[in-house]
């Protein structure tokens, strides 16, 4: 196992970088075909390469990607090195170990049948060409498990994910000489002063003690912040333009359409100034009730394996999984390598684990496909 993770480590895989996702995917791909005895499907969506094996008539589906965060070059800053136990390398968390853990979890099996293997090459950047890949693959299935990492260095499942929705606000307001006559022209960057408060205050407005009703969610209230600013082109022009990047995560679909309604109502303070509100919803919520009976089935399998006795906790970021629970699979993520930094400079797997994880999977996939 510690070879074949090596070698996808130095295959870097930028996901801006198509071609290193293809070479990666040529790689991904001989792992699979030579532990599963079968050659994938190579799917290429608007130049990004993703890959995946059916096995007779899926129950289970096992999502995983092979694009990371780290651009070319990383591995000379970051090399692949396993010292004191654990793995290092642009990658190795998120989430090569963890597809060297399900390709060699399926291979443990007397047969593969009854599942189906997705591994996307654009889901650090959201998944925009593999979304409908991954949806039509999890429609139906019995079972879904995500080869994120896990939560933290104890092992922790992830049971729930809030989902995402991604803005820009611009401000479109006039120009003017900014000493002769400011008065003539409409200041966007001010409108946007307004704008950034009115957003900052929405979480309130969003969440779940809103006027839809809703419970109180595991995973907590809704976060709308405003990220990006930029306004203006010269020193001494009134800013006829002004932009706001706005991140939200949301624990529910409802707070989600909730938020959306509060974007788009968004008006202009100052007068003269208009406003355009883009983009939307990206990623929907992954719900507690979407993992609950496969936590249990997770649980009660690492008891009988012997290992330490799972967590599962929600977590602010998304995943695919978000995805395959959004069209009713059930899913459960977090089931591969276990270590933290991902994305950091500290990211690091932790060997001794992966071994008891693969065990784990593998009986989670036999029990969830019968």
């Amino acid at each position: 196992m510690l070879a074949d993770l090596e070698e996808l480590v130095l295959c870097e895989s930028f996901s801006a970088d198509h071609a290193a996702v293809a070479r990666s995917a040529q790689l991904v791909g001989a792992l699979g075909a030579r532990l599963l005895g079968a050659v994938p499907e190579t799917i290429v969506v608007g130049g990004v390469t993703h890959l995946r094996w059916t096995f007779g008539t899926p129950r289970v589906l096992l999502v995983g990607h092979h694009d990371t965060v780290w651009p070319g070059g990383s591995l000379e800053t970051h090399p692949w090195s396993v010292v004191d136990g654990v793995a290092r390398g642009p990658g190795v968390l998120d989430m090569k170990a963890g597809l060297v853990q399900m390709f060699h979890a399926l291979a443990s099996l007397p047969s593969p049948e009854g599942v189906c293997v997705l591994v996307t090459g654009d889901e650090e950047v959201g998944s925009p060409t593999s979304r409908e890949l991954i949806e039509e693959s999890a429609r139906g299935l019995a079972a879904a498990f995500v080869l994120e990492a896990s939560a933290d260095e104890t092992g922790a499942l992830k049971t729930a994910r809030k989902g995402t929705s991604r803005y820009e606000v611009v401000v479109h307001g006039k120009a003017a000489h900014a000493g002769l006559e400011p008065h003539k022209g409409i200041n966007a960057a001010v409108e946007a002063a307004h704008q950034v408060l009115a957003i900052a205050g929405f979480g309130v407005s969003a969440g779940p003690d809103s006027a839809d009703g809703e419970a109180p969610s595991a995973l907590g209230a809704p976060t709308i912040t405003p990220t990006l600013l930029s306004a203006g082109s010269t020193l001494n022009t009134v800013p006829a333009l002004a932009k706001i990047s706005v991140d939200v995560r949301v624990p529910t679909a409802a707070a989600q359409d909730r938020t959306d309604e509060l974007m788009r109502g968004l008006t202009a303070r100052t007068p003269g100034a208009r406003l355009t509100v883009l983009g939307g919803r990206k990623r929907p919520p992954m719900e507690p009730s979407s993992s609950a009976g496969l936590f249990g089935l997770a649980s009660r399998i690492a008891s009988e394996l012997g290992q330490e006795p799972l967590r599962g906790v929600a977590v602010g970021g998304a995943s695919d999984g978000n995805y395959t629970a959004s069209v009713g699979c059930p899913t459960l993520d977090g089931l591969g390598a276990v270590g933290s930094g991902a994305h950091a400079d500290t990211e690091h797997v932790r060997i001794a684990t992966m071994v008891p994880r693969t065990q784990l999977l593998a009986e989670l996939v036999a029990r969830a496909r019968r």
